[in-house]
């Protein structure tokens, strides 16, 4: 099944270090610290922690798996592994879910790049005086502005990426993610020596186990599964690039981990800044761009932490944006026979078009299937396709492949495997039951 021509990471860290990019995204940094907010802090993050542990890593491992084993992106590892041309649905359910998710990422991900500028601008002025929220909403509704920021998030992902795997790819995650991990750090040192800064640690680290219910559970389910950018195809596009000699176990291993560490991380960032400046953690969605402005104008050099933020904020994104263009990009070269930079410029174009309704429904049309255009894209994504493929994705590795799964997780017998009978489990039965349920209470919940 090898493929000799194929691209390679160069190195261990290098593989690790961008599919944790892929993993860690604006779901790390915007959307975890607004849902433990919602969900009772400490209590969500110790249910979170637990379902990544056993939920994450078991998916996580079935798409690398299926990658290396097949050498191929989504949709040509199941041509390979399966003379079921059904599965191939699976692949394309990952391509096209990549695709989706990209052209409404690739919008929300240039608000960054906007905020991180316009905190050198009015933008503190402005939300010290309590107007942040009016802000957010004059920009959002300015679609030629969030059109510009998108197409500039978008020429850069597309650049990068036809690049290759080791000179785009590779090199870009291997400054990234050290940055955002300084950024990161950076932050946490600010917040946590705000005065009043103990109550936000407080509620972040003294768990409440009166407030776990089953919303609780689900939130805490669909935001692991989420985060870790599993049923897009990306990490098996990313796990065919491996080398027939790396510990696919040990590489799991370290993605999840350092995805649940930024995520954990960025808690401390936010909550002891929140408490700090008296503002509800509860927030939801808007406190990314609407809240924290607001703590940051209150701050000491807020200017530098409110841009140091928003950078962070970029730099998750853009991984991430990277790898789902790989994962399209990755069919059009293994399948057709197009060229890395003809897919990638091609494919990206295209899905920067598809993203422009997503722009304009911010100021309130288009609208698709009774929703704003870009609920429809985030809802067909993250409710159907993305479930969806994971629960075949998993369902394939544990069953399907299950002659040959424990010589390829274990690299032919160069390394063991101590639970791979209890991996073997949860991928056949408690994984793809965690991940319908998502699906069933998404869908009628």
């Amino acid at each position: 099944m090898g493929n000799e021509n194929r691209e390679q990471w160069g190195s261990k860290i290098g593989f690790v270090l961008a599919a944790s990019g892929s993993a860690i995204g604006l779901g790390n940094i915007w959307r975890f610290p607004y849902l433990t907010g919602m969900n009772g802090g400490a209590a969500f993050v110790f249910v979170y922690l637990l379902i990544v542990l056993f939920i994450g890593f078991t998916v996580m491992l079935a798409e690398l798996v299926i990658g290396r084993a097949s050498q191929r992106g989504a949709v040509g590892a199941f041509k390979v592994l399966s003379k079921n041309p059904l599965w191939q649905l699976t692949g394309w359910a990952g391509v096209v879910c990549g695709g989706v998710i990209l052209s409404y990422y690739g919008v929300v991900a240039g608000w960054s790049i906007k905020y991180a500028i316009a905190s050198f601008g009015d933008l503190m002025s402005v939300a010290e005086a309590g107007g942040a929220g009016d802000y957010f909403g004059a920009f959002i509704t300015n679609t030629t502005q969030v059109v510009i920021y998108q197409v500039i998030f978008m020429i850069m992902t597309i650049y990068v990426v036809a690049g290759g795997i080791g000179g785009g790819i590779e090199r870009a995650c291997k400054f990234m993610m050290p940055a955002l991990f300084a950024i990161l750090i950076i932050l946490i040192v600010r917040a946590v020596t705000l005065p009043g800064a103990e109550k936000g640690i407080e509620f972040y680290l003294n768990p409440d186990f009166s407030k776990i219910t089953g919303t609780t559970l689900l939130v805490a389910l669909g935001q692991a599964f989420f985060s870790l950018s599993l049923g897009m195809g990306a990490m098996i596009t990313y796990g065919s690039y491996l080398k027939r000699n790396d510990n696919i176990v040990t590489s799991s291993f370290y993605v999840v981990s350092m995805d649940t560490l930024i995520a954990f991380l960025a808690g401390f960032a936010i909550f002891p800044a929140v408490f700090a400046m008296g503002v509800q953690p509860g927030a939801g969605p808007g406190l990314t761009f609407i809240t924290l402005p607001g703590v940051f104008a209150r701050m000491p050099a807020g200017v530098f932490f409110s841009c140091a933020f928003f950078v962070l904020l970029f730099f998750a994104a853009f991984t991430s944006a990277i790898s789902l263009l790989e994962a399209v990009a990755a069919y059009f070269k293994d399948e057709l026979g197009w060229s890395r930079a003809k897919a990638s410029w091609i494919m990206g174009a295209a899905i920067t078009a598809l993203g422009v309704p997503s722009a304009m429904s911010l100021g309130g049309t288009p609208e698709l299937f009774g929703m704003g255009f870009m609920d429809a894209m985030e809802y067909l994504s993250d409710k159907i396709l993305m479930p969806l493929g994971a629960i075949f994705i998993v369902l394939f590795a544990g069953w399907m492949m299950a002659d040959k799964i424990e010589k390829e997780i274990t690299s032919d017998g160069q390394y063991t495997f101590g639970l791979y009978n209890v991996w073997v489990w949860l991928a056949r039965v408690v994984a793809p039951t965690a991940i319908a349920i998502i699906f069933v209470n998404g869908i009628w919940g």
